[in-house]
């Protein structure tokens, strides 16, 4: 199944190449160079970063040295390392371990986040006076995780509309208000997360994408109602992977309120919002409203979590 931008198209794409991923990671040996990523995605607390050295016993006192000191609030340190080695840090006097391996082209991609059970994101519908809520699983797809993070501390999410709503099926949204912004972030592309197929379940959030490492700032919902041959062929691709879910009962959420009347573009049946004319200039100011004005938007998304915070991002954010 492809979840595409902006369609979605109901056929695997993808087969060879899972099927070369899956060989070139079987052939991966402990001797084999790796960039090693951690994020640290802590609301306020740095993280020190130390490796294991393999060389000496456990009770050496140079068997666990310094890497690196890592900012909060999505902090980023990339090791230059080999396949299998480890890595600790501490928090609230708990050590953690991470051995990265080879998730693509190479390179690990680790979030540190502890114990933590996921991030909590909430974001607001005026119209509505209502809210829903986004627990971010720092583990499922830790780049998705990472970049959906990010652009939820940078406001990217703050004004976009909900431009394809279609009901026992999927809500998507993630085209930025401002015409700048979203011309910028459309060209960040993400490498895929390459985890074990996820049985989808409805609630659960995805980045859409049209291929290999084509996820940008698109998200899709899964909803209610979606019929069970779709949700099991979801995830069929690599960019098909799940980042987050609706926290509680998505059936009770402010989502099930979203207005659907315009349905999908390219539907024969309907005449939804076209999200190439959305990326325009006049996406926001003429087209949307002049065509689509029953059309709901966010008012804002904000991590929990971190209300209050400075809003500069740190450095060396991901």
């Amino acid at each position: 199944m492809t979840l595409l931008l902006p369609t979605l198209t109901l056929k695997g794409a993808a087969v060879a190449f899972l099927a070369a991923v899956v060989a070139h990671t079987n052939l991966v040996s402990a001797a084999d160079p790796l960039s090693a990523i951690f994020v640290n995605e802590f609301p306020t607390q740095t993280i020190d970063l130390y490796w294991t050295n393999p060389s000496v016993d456990a009770d050496h006192p140079e068997r666990m040295r310094f890497e690196a000191t890592i900012p909060s609030r999505g902090g980023l340190h990339t090791s230059q390392t080999f396949n299998g080695h480890e890595f600790s840090y501490e928090v609230d006097g708990q050590r953690h371990y991470i051995t990265p391996r080879h998730n693509a082209k190479g390179e690990s991609f680790n979030i540190l986040a502890g114990n933590s059970e996921g991030y909590h994101v909430r974001c607001l519908i005026n119209e509505y006076m209502d809210s829903f809520d986004i627990i971010v699983d720092p583990f499922w797809a830790p780049r998705g995780a990472a970049r959906f993070l990010e652009l939820v501390r940078s406001k990217y999410y703050d004004g976009v509309a909900f431009h394809r709503v279609l009901p026992n099926f999927l809500t998507q949204f993630g085209i930025a208000r401002d015409y700048a912004t979203r011309i910028r972030e459309r060209e960040v592309k993400m490498w895929d997360d390459f985890p074990k197929k996820t049985k989808f379940e409805p609630g659960m959030i995805l980045f859409a994408g049209n291929g290999p490492d084509s996820r940008t700032t698109e998200i899709i919902v899964v909803m209610p109602g979606m019929p069970e041959q779709q949700l099991e062929e979801l995830g069929e691709n690599s960019w098909e992977v799940p980042f987050a879910v609706i926290a509680g009962d998505v059936n009770k959420s402010a989502l099930m309120k979203i207005y659907h009347g315009y349905g999908d573009n390219e539907d024969s049946l309907a005449n939804g919002p076209d999200p190439s004319k959305i990326y325009e200039a006049d996406g926001y100011t003429a087209y949307l409203p002049r065509k689509f004005p029953e059309l709901d938007y966010i008012d804002s998304c904000f991590i929990v979590g971190e209300v209050g915070f400075s809003d500069e991002l740190s450095e060396g954010e991901f």
